[in-house]
């Protein structure tokens, strides 16, 4: 093996034997350095020139998964905590109803957070700095949080119909009609549901949500457009049925985290103080605890929603219907950052024109933030979020 720790291309060469054959494979790692350990995509998209034949591409798609994880555990960390006060209202397999209420009057609130390696309590993360927190101080007093359990090994098989149904169950216990705030993973999923259920979602917000993956590239769409399907099927393969958090954020992230890279993602500035450094303590824990993912969800996601495009292109179902996103008329809030290196802000803004939502009911806004900042960013929730509870608020027409 070949490996050029810092440059941009590493060459790794793997041998496969065959009945009376030997052949040589070459594997081009491609990634690209981003200036931010912490967003830069080290989990590598590969593109694979000499494996044409679908069982070769597997053996390499094997070879690269291990070199990419290896065999070892994520440091330990403990489960994040919890800032706001709160009960767990409803509890399923899948998913826990945590509500943030202040009062049990009113249309309630549900925020959609990411199912995806990371903790739900992103939103409520950090003292002081919370997304629930800063939401029950601008006005949604009747404020719930989706947040997914870890995929248990009976859970392996449960693909994006069983989200979309506990999500059901959720809104159905909150009296079957919400205002729907989905962020990143949990935005396409807030859109699906809206797709098929338009009657019970009465305003819809999506922060950060990769749902027009043909709009333009970004990181994510590039990668699974660039990785042979046989890649993610390893993955799942090497989780036994699931996708191991650790393992993958092994590949995601195998750097360390440098200070200015927290603070870039909070928004707060260097100044040494002991609430700064506990601020970084604290995202450190949340980054470094992950969860499992089902490999069936996983895959069908990757397929469909990144590699086909379904929703954004109306070709897809959702619990044993056809769903098109003209269908949803509900009052839409689009909140994108301009410099997110997940998920390219115009994948976002191109709902605005697959909906039946009137122009006049769509509200956009760019902040001028990372992904992260979305959700976590001093600034952000500061001075764009207590608007969005406003706008979530006013009874007294369009946006």
């Amino acid at each position: 093996m070949e490996a050029a720790e810092h440059l941009p291309f590493a060459r790794v060469g793997l041998t496969f034997r065959k009945p009376a054959t030997r052949q040589r494979y070459f594997i081009v790692v491609m990634y690209q350095p981003l200036a931010s350990d912490l967003t830069r995509l080290a989990f590598m998209a590969p593109a694979i020139a000499a494996a044409t034949l679908s069982e070769t591409a597997a053996l390499v798609a094997e070879r690269l998964t291990e070199l990419s994880l290896g065999n070892s555990e994520a440091g330990a960390a403990d489960e994040p905590a919890w800032q706001t006060p709160h009960r767990v209202a409803l509890e399923l397999k899948t998913v826990r109803l945590r509500d943030f209420s202040l009062t049990s009057e009113g249309l309630p609130t549900l925020l959609c957070a990411p199912l995806s390696l990371h903790s739900a309590t992103v939103v409520d993360l950090l003292p002081g700095q919370s997304l629930v927190a800063t939401l029950r101080e601008a006005g949604l007093n009747r404020l719930f949080v989706v947040d997914w359990r870890s995929a248990t090994d009976d859970m392996r098989y449960l693909r994006i119909d069983d989200y979309l149904a506990s999500l059901n169950v959720l809104i159905d216990h909150l009296g079957g009609a919400v205002n729907l705030i989905g962020l990143c993973q949990g935005g396409w999923l807030s859109l699906l549901y809206s797709a098929r259920f338009p009657a019970k979602v009465h305003k819809l917000v999506l922060g950060g949500a990769p749902i027009d993956l043909a709009a333009v590239d970004s990181a994510i769409s590039t990668l699974v457009k660039t990785t042979p399907p046989e890649f993610f099927d390893e993955l799942v393969r090497l989780g036994k049925g699931r996708v191991n958090g650790s393992r993958f954020l092994g590949l995601w992230a195998p750097g360390k985290l440098s200070s200015d890279d927290i603070r870039t993602a909070l928004e707060i500035d260097e100044d040494g103080s002991d609430d700064d450094r506990e601020a970084e303590a604290i995202f450190r824990n949340w980054f470094a605890w992950t969860v499992d993912l089902p490999g069936a969800y996983y895959l069908e996601t990757v397929e469909r929603i990144f590699r086909r495009n379904e929703l954004a292109a109306g070709t897809m179902t959702a619990l044993g219907q056809p769903v098109s996103l003209a269908e949803i008329k509900t009052p839409l809030y689009l909140l994108g950052a301009h410099n997110d290196e997940l998920v390219a802000p115009t994948q976002l803004l191109s709902v605005a024109g697959l909906v039946g939502t009137d122009p006049s009911d769509i509200r956009r806004h760019m902040t001028p933030g990372g992904h992260l900042g979305l959700f976590l960013g001093q600034r952000t929730l500061r001075t764009v979020w207590p608007r969005i509870a406003a706008w979530l608020n006013a009874t007294d027409g369009p946006a």
